[in-house]
């Protein structure tokens, strides 16, 4: 394993443009995001935790934030979003008596004093702030002691078809890059959080073309943000060559498949407590355990 994570900077302003363009259409075809975000969630049923003060972080159109508002009535809840077009569809979740707060700002400089939230959730928004390190030490700052910050994010698996499929046609980066499990959480420890724990699982969605893949794609925002990336998609004969190439993949049901990696992690502010509950269904890995570990 690498002493340092992998460096895969992205361009926050492309990032910002991106999720502004998709605002509109994100939740119509946000179905995985939304399937991470309830099973994200659900690891909180067990947590005896009486919030006053909830940060949903990278709230995207409020998908978890509406979760937040409902499960923790008396908390004050701020939904943060790189992207003001999406906080505008957060901030319409909940009644009307009953809202988060809006703040529109970059996780990695976070306008909120030091241990300003008992419970941070984050899900699917890390994969955009590589490396990691700048937005775990803002997560470290922000978090109060005895608190806790809970994530899901995307691994390097996520997309490996469409990325082995261009692959085959050019040598561009078509695909984002994605930090594994070992690595966030070796990140982690760097910015001074206790044996956080990580896990990971693999969902897997189905279309009947590629096209279809590449549509929700777009309506998402979550296209290629590298920075130093190529414009466009090479041409109508790379984007037929990496449709055909995508074909040889093995169909189900007569349906093309679309991997995702999805790593969870969560960590407790201060010295960890051994009464502390395990989440349901999570495979323990204290990060201790990773360290000197070859990756995939």
């Amino acid at each position: 394993m690498s002493e340092q994570t992998p460096h895969f900077e992205l361009d926050r302003h492309a990032i910002r443009a991106h999720f502004e363009r998709a605002a509109g259409t994100y939740d119509g075809a946000a179905v995985l995001q939304a399937e991470v975000a309830r099973r994200l969630l659900e690891r909180l049923d067990i947590v005896k935790l009486s919030p006053c003060r909830v940060l949903d972080l990278g709230a995207g159109t409020g998908l978890a934030t509406a979760d937040l508002l409902v499960r923790y009535p008396k908390a004050t809840v701020i939904a943060l979003d790189l992207a003001l077009g999406m906080l505008r569809q957060a901030g319409r979740r909940g009644r009307w008596r009953r809202r988060a707060s809006l703040v529109a700002a970059d996780a990695v400089a976070m306008p909120f004093s030091n241990a300003a939230f008992d419970l941070i959730c984050s899900s699917l928004m890390l994969q955009w702030c590589q490396p990691p390190d700048a937005v775990l030490r803002e997560l470290a700052r922000v978090v109060a002691p005895e608190g806790l910050v809970m994530f899901a994010t995307l691994g390097p698996d996520t997309l490996r078809e469409l990325r082995d499929s261009w692959a085959r046609v050019d040598d561009r980066q078509h695909v984002g890059m994605f930090v594994d499990m070992h690595d966030i959480g070796d990140a982690m420890l760097r910015a001074g959080f206790k044996d956080p724990v990580v896990d990971v699982e693999t969902i897997t969605l189905t279309y009947e073309s590629v096209p279809g893949l590449l549509r929700d794609l777009k309506a998402l925002g979550a296209t290629n943000a590298a920075s130093g990336r190529a414009s466009g998609l090479g041409g109508r004969g790379a984007l037929a060559g990496m449709i055909r190439a995508y074909e040889t993949h093995r169909r189900e049901d007569g349906l093309l498949p679309a991997t995702y990696e999805v790593i969870y992690g969560h960590a407790w502010a201060g010295e960890v407590r051994s009464s502390r509950a395990s989440f349901p269904g999570e495979t323990h890995i204290p990060v201790s355990q990773l360290l000197g570990r070859s990756r995939r």
